[in-house]
Parts: C-alpha cells; structure tokens; sequence
C-alpha cells in the first residue's frame, strides 16, 4: 500500500457518518446494510487495515470477505468529517483489494472475475465477435469517421438487460441525426471494474489496449452506455495517454432529444436512481433529470435518497460480478426497490446497465413486477414515441 494511505489510515476515530447519507434518513452504506457489522462500514475497515498493516491481525477469508464487500459508491466520502482523509477512502480500500490481489488472498468469486476478464476480455467469458450483437438489425454503423463513438462496454454487449438498453440508447441516438459510429467486435473492456476489484497491473492493460484502439480508428468525443465506462475514460484515461471528450449518453441526449426527436405524451410518475460512478463519482445528476423532464406528461417524484444521498444498487465495485454481498431483504438493491415504490412511481428510472439488472432483479425478488417497472432512461423517451 502507498505510504501515503499507510500514513492517514489511524485517523479515522470511527464517528459512524460514512455509514450515513448527509440527511441521516436511513442507513447508506450498502455493506453494513447487509451485515450490519462495523467492520462492513468504512470505518471499521479504516480500523481493520489499519490492524492488518501493523501485523495484528492475519490475512484471511473473513479479511478478504469484508474488504471485497465494499461497492466503492462513495457514500463514506460524501459523508466523513474529515477532509484530510475523505477523498481518499474509497482509494484505501482499492489499495488493500490490490494487496490481497498480489498475495493471491482474494475471494473465489474475486479470482473467477478477474481470470474470465484476463483470458476471454470479458466476465461472461463469451467470444469477443459476440460483442456487436447488441446492434443487430439497428443500422448502426462501424465507426470511421464520425463525430461520436457509442462505447457500451461489457453488461451493453452480453447481458439481456444490457442489450436491451443498448439498443434503446443507440435507436435514440441514431434518431437524432448524430454522427456516430460503434466498434462492435473490436471494442474492448473499459476496465473500470477489474480496478476497483484491486488487479492494477490488468486494469491498466485493459484501458491501454481500448487507447490503441480508439486512437487507431481516430477516435475524438466518445459517449458511453454506461457510467463505469464513463468514469474511466475521464478520469483514468488521460493519466495513461488517453485524451478524449467523454460523455455519458444522458448527457448528450438531455441536451438535444428535444428538438431533434418527436415525442407524444405519457401519463406516468417516475423516480429516478442516481448511479454511483455518474453521480458521487463525477458529480452528474441533472442530465437523466433534464431527459426524463423532456418527455410530456412525466411527473417526476424523488426517492428521500436521492443525488448524493441516493443508496447504491448494491453492484459497484465489482460486486455485480462477485456478488459478495448477495440477495435478501437487507440487500441494497431490495431496499431500493422498495424505497421507489414508496413515492408512487409507475417506473424506476435507471442511466446504468448494472443498476438496471440489479434493480429489475430486485424489483422481481421483492414480487413488485406488478407494481413498479425498472426502465432505462432513454427507453422512456421511447415509449413515449410508440
């Protein structure tokens, strides 16, 4: 670990804020949600590494266990007290995940992800030809050219949810008239998530193998599916060679679907999920907001958790792949459910291909199907369209 982190860990005194959103309604942290241990909560693990460090305690399965239960939503760093070592919680943990990940001490579910994504490229281990399928029949064209990239990543080319709001996404960005351009088969992992799962030397040749890439075909301004891609390509990027204009799609869209895309009326109440990396990771919340205000006849309604304070879906930090923390009433994302058919809202709004598996799974688990529909930003823009 940097000595940098080593050097701050033993100021946290253990408040309990980062467990909590800045309006305290309920409890934030999706791990302690789950388990309701201080040691699942950042400041316990601020504890614990710290113990580990100093050789108090052994490296082990429950070590492992709780270091790799953390969805790195940055509900701590919103929250702590501290300013000298808030923004670099979330850094300390990834840090000690890269530890374990050197002593090979990680969690089977860990070590599977991280070996499907160094021989395959991806973590459901599919052919990378299959990549494109996602586009079938849409009309959209590779890339040469154009003035956009449309970059979906993983969960857009191979999970059914995924795909399904990949092509929602691309239908309206086609319809707009942009100039864009996909990659199909040749894209590759953004390599957001093999980082925060802690294996740095394969996540920086992930990202330095998508530049050789998208600096090939003469890539300039990229819009992703999702906001794990968007993060890196913004923020870990640049460090690595990788210059680019980065957006995330709700970003593009809540500027210009308005004049270059029909729409009828609907007559529905909507709640919208802040997803953690476009949120609390990049300080994002107004453009999903603008895209849904866009549509006639949608009446949005705010969950008590929302913008900063929004409670994650439970999938960051690799945990959508590992699932360390699970399912069950006490999951994040079940919470979450609930917490949106509280206001009332016909749909629940999501700007991520996580969020959207995680929740419409939830959703279904909490038997809600009838009650509440987890749709895809942009897929409510095209309902209203017919």
């Amino acid at each position: 670990m940097k000595q940098e982190y080593a050097d701050i860990v033993h100021r946290c005194f253990r408040c309990g804020w980062c467990k909590l959103p800045t309006n305290y309604v309920d409890f934030n942290c999706p791990a302690y949600l789950k388990y309701r241990f201080e040691t699942f909560a950042s400041g316990g693990r601020m504890w614990l590494i710290r113990a580990w460090l100093d050789g108090d305690i052994e490296t082990s399965e429950r070590l492992g266990q709780i270091l790799f239960s953390c969805v790195t939503c940055k509900n701590c760093v919103e929250a702590c007290a501290l300013p000298k070592i808030k923004d670099s919680l979330v850094d300390i943990f990834i840090a000690a995940r890269e530890d374990l990940v050197e002593k090979g001490a990680v969690p089977p579910a860990v070590r599977d992800y991280l070996k499907a994504m160094s021989i395959s490229g991806n973590p459901y281990k599919k052919p990378r030809d299959e990549r494109s399928d996602w586009a079938k029949g849409l009309d959209l064209p590779e890339f040469t050219d154009q003035e956009y990239l449309f970059y979906v990543g993983d969960v857009g080319s191979y999970d059914e949810l995924g795909m399904k709001m990949a092509r929602e996404v691309g239908k309206l960005l086609r319809d707009t008239g942009l100039s864009i351009g996909i990659l199909g088969s040749a894209e590759v992992s953004d390599g957001n998530d093999v980082k925060t799962l802690g294996e740095a030397g394969l996540a920086s040749h992930l990202m330095q193998e998508n530049i050789r890439v998208l600096r090939e075909r003469g890539v300039r301004k990229i819009i992703t599916l999702s906001p794990h891609g968007y993060n890196a390509m913004k923020n870990d990027y640049p460090s690595l060679g990788g210059r680019f204009e980065v957006y995330h799609y709700t970003q593009v869209l809540g500027l210009m679907v308005n004049d270059r895309v029909p729409k009828g009326t609907l007559d529905v109440k909507v709640t919208f999920h802040d997803p953690c990396y476009l949120g609390r990771w990049n300080r994002e919340y107004w453009g999903p907001r603008f895209l849904l205000g866009s549509v006639p006849g949608v009446r949005l309604v705010e969950m008590d958790r929302n913008m900063q304070n929004a409670l994650c879906c439970g999938g960051g930090g690799g945990n959508f792949y590992t699932d360390i923390l699970g399912t069950g009433a006490d999951s994040a994302s079940q919470v979450r459910a609930r917490e949106a058919l509280d206001t009332g809202a016909d749909i629940l709004a999501v700007a991520c291909p996580i969020c959207h598996k995680m929740l419409d799974d939830a959703v279904k688990a909490e038997g809600l199907e009838g009650a509440i529909r987890v749709m895809d930003v942009a897929g409510v823009v095209n309902l209203s369209r017919g």
